[in-house]
């Protein structure tokens, strides 16, 4: 079996979800587990325990899952709804542990002889105090595995802290940090396309390739976030993890050996390989931006909060984009462009491979190959060509796409990213999920740049609300000649 690939029948297991309540549990996680149970990926004994302080009767949270995950799921069998209601259960827990009840009622709940995952989707300052308290009740066995949902920490030292926490209590192999991005279908298909298909590999390297672009836009703002992204920003919200995971499925070597390891190795040597951005060069090589009113658009200033606006909000950015550079043999002198941001004119994810023109054209116009790999809204894989356009006299190019969308081309559902992920930590495959030392290293990377921009009087550059981005991140790429792959289109 691929060291990509769940196995078929996940292991029976009490799967316990410490925020049970909360949104990532009612938008993501329970709608995942449902679609997981309709299409025979949980066996019929595992079963789903929320932990909240909410004070619900199992009852109760049945009755919540069944009007707010229901309406965002399509239930065509209501006994299979049934059966699903009937995995969950809901217990009140303090997870200072002042108040053992709930914490013996879990105790007395799980089974013994079942894989223990313990889910945690909470605030990162949780997990320590949930895993410590854990061990305390007895709850934590050979077979157990914990989830852990970024943000891991706000920077090196704080990631160190928790994986310190965890990794006390728990063992490397037993601990899954999750990132979504890695189980969309593009972002596995990306290993598939590199390493499966001989035609690509020799001419994946700087002889061939010209720079690769690695975007994620959103057309949101933080409405009701701002307290939140006052503290996060883009460059910790979105690039330390997601985007510094695509690059590395991009850039990494083909792996020696066969097996679940092997692909988280190769990913922490490509980090472990990026060039430091730090001091004056964070100005050279990176761009932050925030999003200003336009039209009926609010600005990030104006957008509804709990809060009023600090001086820290007029510091935080809500764009940015950066120049990477990969110091090794295959990537040597090729350019890795970063970009992410809110209010950008549309939502889309994507990996732009630019491929250099041929040395010597014998036709007039046309330009560069590229390969487009989209994770969203619809994934698929573009390559782009040149191909004569019809018509007699003068031969003249155009560029054409060959292109894979994955929802034509295989009718069947694709299982959502988290179905899949969720999926693996059932089985206990950890491929892709993120190790401690690749958390680490990405730390390691971003928090130079976000020490230079801490100490700069500059304040980010402004953008309209609906623009893709300030000025600096296109004079970023114009300054080499280049362009984003939206303005070459």
């Amino acid at each position: 079996m691929s060291p990509l690939s769940s196995s078929p029948a996940a292991h029976t297991a009490d799967l316990v979800v410490f925020g049970g309540t909360g949104d990532l549990s009612m938008r993501k996680l329970l709608p995942a587990l449902y679609h997981s149970d309709r299409d025979g990926r949980l066996s019929p004994e595992t079963r789903i325990i929320a932990l909240s302080r909410g004070g619900l009767t199992d009852a109760d949270f049945r009755g919540k899952v069944d009007s707010q995950v229901r309406a965002q799921v399509p239930v065509d069998d209501p006994a299979l709804w049934q059966r699903f209601l009937g995995r969950l259960h809901h217990l009140t827990i303090d997870v200072t542990g002042e108040d053992p009840t709930g914490w013996d009622a879990l105790r007395s709940m799980l089974a013994a002889d079942r894989d223990r995952v313990f889910y945690l989707a909470s605030p990162p300052g949780t997990f320590g105090p949930f895993c410590r308290q854990a061990e305390r009740q007895g709850l934590v066995t050979p077979r157990s595995r914990v989830v852990l949902e970024k943000p891991l920490g706000h920077d090196l030292p704080s990631a160190q802290r928790i994986n310190d926490e965890v990794g006390a209590i728990f063992d490397e192999r037993q601990i899954f940090r999750i990132d979504h991005y890695l189980g969309k279908e593009t972002v596995q298909n990306l290993l598939v396309l590199r390493f499966a298909n001989a035609f690509l590999e020799p001419i994946w390297n700087s002889l061939w390739i010209d720079h690769v672009q690695i975007t994620a836009a959103e057309t949101v703002g933080t409405p009701g976030r701002r307290g939140y992204y006052d503290h996060a920003g883009a460059l910790r919200d979105m690039v330390q993890n997601h985007l510094l995971q695509l690059l590395t499925l991009t850039a990494m070597e083909p792996p020696a050996r066969h097996d679940r390891e092997a692909i988280r190795d190769e990913k922490v040597k490509v980090l472990q390989a990026l060039r430091p951005i730090a001091g004056g060069e964070v100005d050279r090589f990176t761009v932050r931006g925030q999003y200003t009113a336009a039209g009926d658009m609010v600005g990030y200033l104006d957008e509804p909060a709990s809060t009023p606006p600090t001086e820290e909000s007029k510091r935080v950015e809500t764009f940015t984009a950066i120049r990477a550079e990969i110091r090794n043999w295959r990537w040597a002198g090729v350019p890795f462009y970063l970009r992410t941001g809110k209010r950008l004119p549309n939502r889309r994810s994507e990996i732009v491979v630019q491929f250099k023109d041929v040395p010597h054209s014998i036709f007039p116009g046309g330009s560069p190959n590229r390969l487009v790999l989209r994770l969203q809204p619809e994934e698929g894989i573009e390559l782009h060509i040149m191909a004569k356009e019809p018509g007699a006299g003068e031969v003249s190019l155009k560029p054409v796409p060959l292109s894979l969308n994955f929802g034509k081309t295989f009718p069947a559902r694709v299982p959502d990213a988290y179905e899949r992920l969720l999926s693996d930590v059932l089985a206990g495959n950890p491929t892709l999920f993120m190790r401690r030392d690749e958390v680490e290293a990405a730390w390691r990377w971003i928090d130079p740049i976000l020490e230079a921009w801490r100490s700069s009087p500059d304040l980010p550059e402004p953008y309209p609300a609906g623009t893709t981005g300030p000025a600096g991140a296109h004079e970023l790429l114009a300054r080499s000649g280049r362009a984003w792959h939206e303005e070459e289109s």
